[in-house]
C-alpha cells in the first residue's frame, strides 16, 4: 500500500459500498459491487474466491447460509433494458474471508484484508491492522523459505545441526557481527524462541530475500555440503546487509516488536469478534 492518501481513497470507496438491511443492524456488501473494487475484472474468477471464502467459512464451523446469500439483481443494458444476475449478499465476515482468499499481490486485496477485519470506520485503525498483517505475512513467508532451505541442503549432506549453524551465521552476517544468540540477548528473548518472531517487519523481508538467494544458489549451482552452503549464506546476507547500509539502515540497531505468537493469538480473536459482530443475514 504506498501511502495514506490511497488507504483514505479506498476506505471511502469501500464505505461507499456497504448497504443496510432495512429494520436490522446488519451492514452487507454485494457481491458484484465489490468485484472491480478487489481487482477483477471476470465474475467467473471472483467466483472461484467466493467458492474457496464460502468452503472456508464451513471449515471454521460457521453456516455459510448466515452469511453468503444467492440473490438475483436486475443490471441495466442500455435502452432501458435490463438482463437478471446472479450475485450474493455478504456480511462483513464474509468479506474478510473473500480478501484472505483473494490474491494478495492485489493492491486492494492487501487493503481489504484489513479494511473488513476491524469494526471501525478510523483510519489509523485500518492503518495499524495492515501493519500487523504484513509482518505476520513476512514470518510466513520467511518459515516457508527456511523449511525450503532444510529441505534442500538435507538433500546436499547437511544435517539439523548443520542447518542450525549455517542459520546462524547467515545471522551473524546480516547483523554486523552479532550472533542470533547476542541478538536474543540484547533482545531479551528466551533461548527456545525464533529471534525472527520479534524483529520487525523490514528484517524479518531482509531474512527471509537472504535465504531465497540462498536456495536459489544451492540449486542453481548445485553446492553440496556445510561449508558450502555456509559460505553461500553467509555472502548472501552481506549483500542483502549492504544494501540495508545504503539507505543507513543498520538491522542490529533496529528494535525489537511484539513477539509473533502473541499477534496471531490477537488476530485469531480478532476473528471470533468479527464472526459475533458482524451478525447473520436474515432468512
Amino acid at each position: 500500500m504506498s501511502n495514506r492518501e490511497t488507504i483514505k481513497r479506498l476506505q471511502s470507496h469501500f464505505d461507499s459500498l456497504a448497504q443496510n438491511l432495512p429494520g436490522e443492524e446488519i451492514e452487507f456488501w454485494f457481491a458484484r459491487d465489490l468485484q472491480e473494487p478487489l481487482g477483477y475484472t471476470r465474475w467467473e474468477n471472483f467466483m472461484a474466491v467466493l467458492e474457496r471464502s464460502i468452503t472456508s467459512c464451513k471449515t471454521t464451523g460457521y453456516n455459510p447460509n448466515d452469511h453468503f446469500r444467492g440473490v438475483t439483481k436486475m443490471i441495466a443494458l442500455g435502452k432501458g433494458a435490463e438482463r437478471a444476475v446472479a450475485d450474493f449478499m455478504l456480511t462483513r465476515y464474509a468479506c474478510y474471508l473473500i480478501a484472505q482468499n483473494g490474491d494478495p499481490r492485489k493492491e486492494t486485496i492487501a487493503f481489504a484484508q484489513s479494511y473488513f477485519a476491524v469494526q471501525t470506520r478510523k483510519q489509523e485503525l485500518i492503518e495499524d491492522r495492515m501493519r500487523l498483517h504484513a509482518r505476520l505475512e513476512a514470518r510466513e513467508k520467511l518459515r516457508e523459505s527456511e523449511k525450503t532451505l532444510s529441505q534442500n541442503i538435507y538433500e546436499r549432506g547437511v544435517d539439523d545441526a548443520g542447518f542450525a549453524r549455517i542459520r546462524s551465521k547467515g545471522d551473524t552476517a546480516l547483523f554486523g557481527g552479532h550472533c542470533t544468540q547476542a541478538m536474543k540477548d540484547k533482545y531479551g528473548i528466551t533461548q527456545s524462541r525464533p529471534l525472527a518472531d520479534f524483529l520487525p517487519t523490514l528484517t524479518i523481508a531482509a531474512k527471509n530475500l537472504a535465504t531465497e538467494m540462498t536456495n536459489h544458489n544451492v540449486s542453481q549451482e548445485d553446492l553440496q555440503g556445510e561449508i558450502a552452503i555456509t559460505g553461500e549464506h553467509i555472502q548472501n546476507n552481506q549483500s542483502v546487509r549492504g544494501m540495508l547500509e545504503q539507505r543507513g539502515i543498520k538491522p542490529e540497531t533496529l528494535p525489537p516488536e511484539d513477539d509473533i505468537k502473541k499477534l496471531e493469538r490477537r488476530v485469531k480473536s480478532e476473528e471470533r469478534k468479527l464472526i459475533e459482530q458482524s451478525g447473520k443475514l436474515p432468512a
